[in-house]
């Protein structure tokens, strides 16, 4: 079983920007859905962005479309999370996650986190006001 290693979280400063990477340990990134959840203090886990490393579709929360986005390096294995303009409300906990198979339709499916079998440690991201 696949096992996820998220990093690149911090401090920022609203309106910075910063870059989350989620690596497999054990594996590779082979037809799967990876994603990204966050989670703010006191609220439910909020689906982010998720991407199939088969054929590179990808869905972006409509929340946070104009500043993020997420990208697949399949050299290096990873999936990242660009972040630019951040704000304080995008504070939280973030998770990567993935699912083997079906990615394209899971992906589709906005990675619903019903469907996301692997869950990494989450990476803290705080932005200042």
């Amino acid at each position: 079983e696949v096992q996820l290693q998220a990093s690149g979280g911090g401090l920022v400063q609203a309106g910075g920007s910063l870059r989350l990477s989620c690596a497999p340990s054990g594996s590779t990134f082979d037809d799967y859905a990876i994603g990204w959840f966050r989670q703010a203090p006191g609220k439910e886990h909020e689906g982010i962005a998720c991407i199939s490393s088969s054929d590179g579709s990808t869905f972006v929360n409509y929340s946070v479309k104009d500043r993020f986005s997420i990208s697949n390096d399949n050299a290096k294995n990873t999936v990242s999370l660009q972040m630019n303009s951040l704000k304080p409300e995008d504070t939280g906990v973030y998770y990567c996650a993935a699912t083997k198979g079906r990615s394209q339709a899971t992906v589709l499916a906005g990675c619903a986190r019903y469907l996301m079998v692997n869950w990494g440690k989450g990476t803290q991201v705080t932005v200042s006001s």
